[in-house]
């Protein structure tokens, strides 16, 4: 592989360490990418995966990772998806593609720590394409440093603040990103609640982060859009924050019969629980299988064992947006995908697998649709893409060339008791129920007169 001298520039280390020469940011990029007319099943494309894979969060990081190593496994039928989900560095090597190196380093979900990965992987080990970035904070700090100090292709996710992609001061020709973000859990969402809902005053809470700010600014943007919601002043909490009953006394107190949280495992099931003892309807966005596990534990203390689903209806518990669960979207690659991340992992897909195995088809397509491993080449073929083949369907993602965020179609679901189907492979007592709602992409979408981005 040809080594592009001209392209890439210097990258710091840390911000304040000597620069590394452009030589030893090479990777697998030619000096004009016009120019490869190489066969790609004779190339190496070197991925560097950042993820937590140790601390409280790494069940994000390991999620992440089962989805992109999923959707290399599903485009080359010849391989099985990758079994390690710690640091390391792991090969598949299918018979019509480029053999793929993944390194895997953990970021313990830390900013610093992530910015610190990301360089290194593109500086020491030379990585073509970076992914990853599970916090949102982590990935703004890679794209303000890693990304716009070199030529690196990086596929984001799951990071889910809706700014990274809708912004100008974060969106980047060479980010691409298919995971679901917080404005389209409040577009879809925070719609569903004012249009069929009786509902006229919510308080909203979030987490004092970019995550928690972001997403209550998202769904305050919508409601604002009905006349009949009245909006309480939002109520920011540290992460962790346990003590909400005094926020939620003042809330009610205030006439909120509506409540949402904009949280992460780390928080989430200390607020809805508590919720639960009010009379308010509680919405939002469904989490992951260690925050759902957490919210049945409580839901069970509060209605008893033999719950229904009924009684989680009747306790003004949802319903809850889903960006993707195991058995929200019905279609032939979800069903091969579920029977895969199965066998390979013993539990069934949950909220993050779908956007990365999204990323990781998107990817392969792009090699196969260009020709080539060269990142402009990939990163002109990504550009636009719809992606064919996706856990939502046959071209269930697509990329818009304004800002490079797949738009995919959203369901609405109640929790309801984990089915017998299910227990061996859902940690979790309590599951995503039969959708009551699809929304469809360009309606989940941030309207692009809305979008501060354009490429």
């Amino acid at each position: 592989m040809g080594q592009n001298i001209t392209r890439r520039t210097v990258l710091e280390r840390s911000g304040g360490l000597a620069a590394v020469g452009t030589a030893a940011l090479a990777g697998c990029v030619t000096e004009d990418s016009s120019d490869d007319d190489g066969d790609p099943d004779d190339e190496t494309i070197r991925i560097g995966a950042f993820q937590p894979t140790s601390a409280d969060l790494q069940y994000y990081g390991q999620t992440s990772l089962q989805g992109f190593y999923g959707g290399l496994a599903y485009k080359y039928d010849d391989i099985d998806p990758i079994d390690g989900l710690d640091v390391g560095e792991y090969t598949v090597d299918p018979e019509a593609g480029p053999t793929y190196e993944i390194i895997v380093e953990d970021t313990a979900f830390d900013p610093d720590t992530a910015q610190s990965v990301a360089q290194d992987l593109v500086v020491d080990d030379e990585v073509d394409v970076l992914f990853g970035g599970t916090s949102s904070d982590s990935a703004r700090r890679v794209i303000d440093t890693v990304v716009s100090q070199s030529d690196v292709l990086y596929l984001c996710g799951p990071a889910a603040d809706g700014d990274i992609t809708t912004s100008d001061e974060y969106c980047h020709e060479r980010v691409f990103r298919a995971s679901e973000h917080t404005a389209m859990d409040a577009r879809s969402g925070a719609t569903y609640v004012a249009e069929e809902m009786d509902v006229e005053n919510v308080a909203m809470f979030g987490s004092d982060n970019s995550f928690g700010r972001g997403g209550v600014e998202n769904y305050t943007a919508v409601f604002e859009e009905y006349d009949h919601i009245e909006l309480q002043e939002p109520r920011y909490t540290e992460a962790g924050y346990a003590e909400f009953e005094g926020l939620l006394d003042e809330a009610v107190a205030n006439g909120a019969d509506a409540v949402a949280g904009v949280y992460t495992a780390v928080t989430l099931p200390s607020f809805i629980p508590t919720a639960m003892d009010y009379d308010v309807e509680i919405f939002g966005g469904f989490a992951e299988m260690l925050t759902i596990s957490a919210l049945g534990g409580a839901m069970q203390q509060a209605l008893g064992e033999d719950f229904t689903a009924e009684d989680i209806e009747d306790a003004g518990l949802g319903p809850f947006t889903t960006r993707y669960h195991w058995n929200q979207f019905d279609n032939p690659i979800n069903d091969a995908f579920v029977d895969m991340t199965i066998d390979a992992y013993d539990q069934v897909p949950d909220l993050f697998h779908s956007g990365t195995f999204t990323l990781a088809s998107a990817l392969a397509q792009a090699i196969d649709e260009s020709g080539s491993t060269a990142t402009d080449d990939l990163v002109d073929a990504m550009t636009g893409m719809t992606v064919t083949d996706t856990p939502k369907g046959e071209n269930g993602y697509e990329f818009r060339e304004a800002n490079n965020q797949a738009a995919s179609e959203m369901a609405i679901a109640y929790p309801v008791p984990t089915s017998d189907e299910w227990a061996d492979t859902w940690e979790a007592n309590i599951m995503p129920g039969e959708p009551v709602q699809y929304v469809s992409a360009e309606d989940a979408m941030v309207p692009e007169d809305d979008v501060g981005c354009s490429l």
